[in-house]
């Protein structure tokens, strides 16, 4: 049986949405339950295929141009082969800082582009994952003794590179994907050393079974999550109102804040409010679906329950807590106003989007595939680079159906056909220049002379700039 193993990673992107931006550098370093290293670390460049225009401010913030990804990359297929091969190991527990909601959600679509299943990489073979962000935020708001704590701007702030500055811990070259991980484990060595049961705790917590027994005692419990004000370190005392009527988790109540007003809405009210965004976190709607599978970072209440301090600075007055509680048990109908919500939520969803190859990257969501179609992606992974030339496949779903000409032109550009070279600069020509000055290519170079014009730039900085500049037009039709 192999050993349990952690895989430390972190992505650089072109941009910040997973359906549209791309992974352009990718590193990751193996250690053992002590977090030592096993194996040498990955760090590979993966090649921005040109269909895809960077946003700007991730290139200044990386320094990774996409000309540096074409000259010393591999392609998406590549590198997910390896990435399958080699990083893929059985009981191994996958871990980054804020690879949740960011890094995980990046690999999923990748891999759903390029033919393998988005999920069972996270699950097969005793698989599992973890993120220290949440593990760092529930430390500071329950046993923050020992450990240096940043604040940015006056607030308290759980960044990486400011963890890592306060605590005096080695990060040079902070937004390099090595360098992140490097950063990342010593941030848990320290969680570790200074609260090593928290830290225990916390791990087993990652398995969604264990999650799912502390919410179904349905009573109060600590819940860290970056939706939460960070006055209140990121954590609520929350309670399950009921299962989410589609995934594997419940809705829980922000029991700080007083329901009433809730209550009263219909769910027409409840499902606008739940749209609308707020800066100030203090305002922000109180439910929250507190999935399983995603490792949510979650403790009983008891382990603060005769902490004063601790209830001080997670703003928590116990007498008011209780009235809220009472107040949402005897309205029972609620949690129904608030599925029909959720239902009504998915529906406007599900409606903005068709299945065609201009919308197809973002439709991962959309439903599993069957057999079948699972069946035909591993066809297509097995094959050798010359067998692509003329295999056709046969889809039940449109979304694989649609995106095997994509896949082809991204990673084996030599083997397409005139009548597929064609197509793909039909494509290409509609998602970059479609919608005149509100298109992607317009919207692109105006953003770069915004930047260019707003203040001084270093010598580093110009050159990106560039960079971005000359890669843009390289890129785009010869008649735009």
């Amino acid at each position: 049986m192999s050993q349990t193993s952690f895989y430390f990673y972190d992505l650089e992107t072109s941009g910040f949405s997973p359906k549209t931006a791309r992974i352009m550098q990718f590193a990751g370093q193996r250690v053992d339950i002590n977090l030592e290293p096993i194996d040498e670390p990955d760090n590979v460049f993966i090649k921005l295929t040109d269909d895809v225009l960077p946003e700007p401010e991730a290139v200044l913030l990386t320094g990774i141009t996409p000309q540096k990804t074409i000259a010393e990359g591999i392609t998406e297929a590549e590198f997910l082969a390896y990435f399958e091969k080699h990083i893929v190991l059985p009981h191994t527990i996958f871990v980054g800082f804020n690879n949740i909601r960011f890094d995980d959600e990046f690999l999923r679509f990748t891999r759903y582009r390029n033919f393998y299943d988005a999920y069972d990489w996270a699950w097969k073979n005793g698989c599992s994952r973890w993120d220290i962000l949440d593990i760092t935020r529930l430390t500071r708001a329950l046993r923050p003794d020992g450990i240096s704590w940043p604040y940015d701007k006056g607030k308290p702030s759980n960044k990486l590179a400011l963890l890592t500055a306060v605590n005096k811990l080695d990060h040079t070259n902070a937004h390099d994907a090595l360098a992140d991980v490097e950063a990342t484990i010593a941030v848990a060595k320290l969680i570790k050393t200074k609260e090593p049961k928290l830290f225990q705790y916390l791990l087993t917590m990652r398995l969604k079974e264990n999650v799912k027994k502390l919410a179904e005692k349905h009573q109060p419990f600590l819940y860290t999550s970056g939706s939460y004000p960070s006055v209140f370190q990121k954590t609520a005392l929350v309670i399950n109102l009921g299962n989410h009527p589609k995934k594997q988790g419940v809705f829980v109540y922000d029991l700080r804040i007083d329901p009433t007003p809730f209550i009263a809405m219909n769910v027409t009210e409840l499902s606008n409010r739940w749209r609308q965004r707020q800066d100030d976190e203090t305002k922000r709607f109180p439910i929250k679906t507190l999935q399983y599978n995603r490792c949510p970072a979650v403790a009983p209440y008891t382990v603060i329950k005769d902490n004063t301090v601790l209830h001080a600075s997670l703003g928590l007055d116990m007498s008011k807590i209780k009235k809220h509680q009472d107040l949402l048990t005897k309205h029972p109908d609620f949690y129904q106003k608030l599925v029909n919500a959720t239902i009504r939520l998915d529906r406007k969803y599900q409606t903005s989007l068709v299945a065609d190859e201009q919308a197809v990257d973002a439709m991962l969501y959309d439903g599993f595939f069957d057999n079948k179609d699972q069946t035909q992606m591993s066809v297509i992974r097995a094959l050798h680079k010359d067998e692509i030339r003329g295999f056709v496949p046969d889809f039940q779903d449109v979304r694989l159906a649609l995106l095997y000409p994509l896949y082809k032109a991204r990673n084996f550009r030599q083997y397409m056909t005139n009548e597929e070279q064609e197509r793909w600069e039909a494509y290409k020509t509609t998602k970059l220049t479609s919608g005149g000055l509100k298109s992607p290519a317009s919207q692109y170079f105006e953003k770069l002379q915004t930047i260019q014009l707003a203040h001084a730039h270093t010598n580093d900085e110009q050159y990106l700039l560039e960079e971005l500049k000359l890669y843009g037009e390289s890129i785009l039709p010869s008649e735009v």
